[in-house]
């Protein structure tokens, strides 16, 4: 059965909500100087930003243990960086340098950390969603109270291996969490034009997969959707779909101008739910930091970007030799 979340005055402490305030901020100025250096024609290929939608994967990570997993999509910098992986080898992979995390080989839509139990970062739309449920069937199998968080979009919803991993998750009540980030536009198509259920945290009705809709520009209201989540699987109950109601204020990729969409839209937006001032606001009223506090984090952060780039940029490319590796796994018998 499907119902929408309760609402409740989320709790949180000084250094959580700091600690929020900090991942966000980080994720936003890691992508506004990607998109920086893509201007640059320092990254090639694809490249699609984050920016808008930070609080979803904060909260998520906020609410995870350690041992759980998390796979995504193609828009995965922010889940990269939350996972603690490291702003200077996740830059050095979008550069296609040899020091990145795939050793340049990559870029931005495959970079992969088993040490951050982080499993990518995949480019086919809906691709990593039978992996996620494939993590959790290990999981299970090997009985490690492991949860799987498989992250897709409102237009990876509408794919059909996306309902075989739903029935077969529910088959077999795997520890997954399946986590809809609808941030409303699939490409350049609005979810109205493109699905007939557009309440996507319904789609598991007929799995009989429990959903929930969250505000997924309030972090608080993540974190605390996504433990409750978390905690109904790793209780044996099987998996659940949290649908994380957001917003992204770019275009789909680097290459798009995003005409689908009124800059008033945007602009609203922007003004009225950003996620990373909703935190500064609160933080403010509770007298827990001070705008010269608040600043001064985003001086230090601004500096640990700009200190990515430089890294990457100053990075060596990949061997050629590199044409050769990754390719074939040899084992034993």
């Amino acid at each position: 059965m499907a119902t929408k979340k309760k609402t409740a005055v989320p709790k949180v402490d000084k250094a959580e909500l700091l600690e929020y305030y900090r991942m966000m901020l980080l994720i936003r100025r890691f992508e506004e100087r990607a998109g920086q250096l893509y201007g640059m024609g320092q990254i090639a290929g694809f490249c699609h930003l984050y920016i808008g939608q930070e609080a979803v994967v904060t909260g998520c990570k906020a609410a995870m243990e350690d041992g759980d997993q998390m796979i995504t999509g193609y828009r995965d910098h922010g889940h990269m960086l939350a996972l603690d992986m490291t702003p200077k080898g996740v830059m050095a992979e979008l550069t296609g340098r040899a020091t990145g995390y795939s050793r340049g080989k990559g870029g931005s839509m495959h970079m992969f950390s088993t040490d951050k139990k982080f499993y990518g970062g995949h480019g086919i739309v809906g691709a990593q969603v039978p992996i996620g449920a494939g993590l959790a069937f290990a999981n299970k199998y090997t009985e490690n109270k492991a949860v799987s968080l498989a992250f897709f979009g409102d237009g990876a919803s509408n794919q059909g291996q996306v309902y075989e991993a739903f029935n077969m998750a529910k088959l077999w009540d795997l520890p997954v969490v399946f986590v809809i980030e609808n941030n409303q536009y699939a490409m350049g198509t609005s979810v109205k034009r493109a699905s007939a259920e557009t309440e996507l945290y319904k789609r598991g009705i007929s799995f009989e997969i429990e959903g929930h809709l969250v505000d997924g520009m309030d972090v608080l209201a993540v974190r605390d959707a996504a433990k409750m989540a978390i905690d109904h699987a790793r209780s044996g109950k099987g998996p659940m779909i949290l649908e994380m109601k957001t917003y992204r204020y770019r275009g789909h990729s680097m290459s798009d101008p995003a005409k689908y969409r009124s800059r008033d839209e945007v602009t609203k937006t922007r003004e009225e739910s950003d996620p990373i001032e909703a935190v500064k606001t609160l933080l403010l009223k509770k007298k827990w930091a001070t705008e010269d506090d608040l600043k001064a984090m985003d001086k230090e952060i601004k500096a640990i970007v700009k200190e990515a780039a430089d890294f990457a940029v100053e990075s060596p490319e990949p061997d050629e030799s590199e044409l050769w590796t990754d390719v074939l796994l040899e084992v034993e018998a």
